[in-house]
């Protein structure tokens, strides 16, 4: 045996993965971590992953030694602060070949059937969620390694219960303001529909909009991380309103990079959204009130191939594992009513 065989840096090879369907598959773009957008083949809860590996010598008529050949499944959550500590929610292995010697090129199926994908891909401003497949053929010093990511979208019925949202804030004696959307929940193709109503005016408005703010929270209690960012701004007014005029608002969501909801994933982060009304006064002074909102991907087919299971709403194994929009801090049984403008 050559040192170079001994030392693991003797015959090399490309390695590939080849999902089953990829010629068919969606693909669905995903940001990466500095800000461009990747395509990636698109998957749901419960739906098998399966494929092929295939490895292929450099050079004809050598051989490859190894110490075993396997494929894993791997969803990971990677703080970007942390970068050290890697925390794994899904593996899953399939071992494709003991120990031996490869002298012509080979592929192994694999099939990790019906797993698990709990969480939607992200990739926000501090953390990353993300899916892939991890060839690895070891070696005794270098192994092969080669990964593929996938992404995952978590699918929602429509809410059963979606109330609306109706808010009517003040400053004493100066300003009262009634505004109303017509719910809480919104997928994310949805309209926010609402209207604004002024009740008292006595302060000389100059401005108005609604925006739209992303909260993504990392970490827990003292190490906690806000990272809050305006995905959205919608001129409602610009000039001085008068007592008794009403405002319609018509928000179409579809033009903005939205994710869904995710509330405490693996106890490491959140993503929240947040309506802003904003208001700004002659003396540029602002007023502002914000009504945390839910926002889900909408379930448009059921897939009967993924999962047999209970399309029963609110069920956590529907077919397609389609999920209920969550409904933390909502009272869904009625409208919510909430006071007091804030001034900054």
């Amino acid at each position: 045996m050559s040192l170079s065989s001994f030392f693991g840096f003797g015959q090399g090879a490309d390695v590939e993965i080849i999902l089953d369907g990829q010629d068919t598959r969606k693909m669905a773009e995903i940001k990466t971590e500095d800000g461009k957008k990747e395509k990636h083949y698109l998957y749901l809860d419960g739906e098998t992953i399966s494929g092929k590996v295939s490895i292929k010598l450099k050079k004809a008529g050598t051989r490859l030694e190894h110490h075993g050949i396997k494929v894993e499944f791997v969803g990971q959550i990677e703080l970007y602060y942390d970068r050290g500590n890697h925390h794994e929610f899904t593996s899953l292995v399939r071992e494709l070949a003991r120990p031996g010697e490869l002298t012509s090129n080979v592929s192994y199926d694999f099939e990790f059937n019906q797993v698990e994908k709990p969480y939607e891909s992200y990739t926000g401003t501090n953390v990353r969620l993300r899916y892939f497949l991890r060839l690895t053929v070891v070696k005794r010093l270098s192994d092969l390694v080669k990964e593929q990511d996938i992404v995952v979208h978590t699918l929602s019925h429509y809410p059963d219960m979606n109330s609306s949202i109706k808010m009517e804030v003040g400053i004493e004696d100066s300003l009262h303001i009634e505004f109303e959307y017509n719910k809480s929940k919104y997928h994310l193709q949805d309209v926010i529909v609402g209207k604004i109503y002024f009740i008292l005016v006595r302060i000389k408005i100059r401005h108005m909009e609604l925006q739209i703010i992303k909260r993504e929270t990392t970490g827990i209690g003292p190490n906690t991380f806000n990272e809050n960012e305006t995905i959205a701004k919608f001129e409602i007014m610009d000039g001085a309103p008068v007592r008794g005029e009403s405002i319609p608002i018509r928000l179409f969501l579809n033009g903005y990079e939205l994710t869904p909801t995710m509330r405490d994933i693996n106890k490491k982060f959140s993503v929240r959204y947040y309506l802003n009304l904003v208001l700004v006064d002659e003396e540029d002074r602002r007023y502002f009130k914000q009504q945390e909102i839910t926002v889900f991907r909408k379930a448009d087919k059921v897939r009967k191939s993924v999962r047999n299971a209970s399309a029963k709403f609110g069920s956590q194994d529907v077919a397609a594992h389609v999920q209920s929009p969550s409904s933390d801090h909502t009272d869904a049984s009625s409208p919510r009513y909430e006071h007091n403008y804030i001034a900054d």
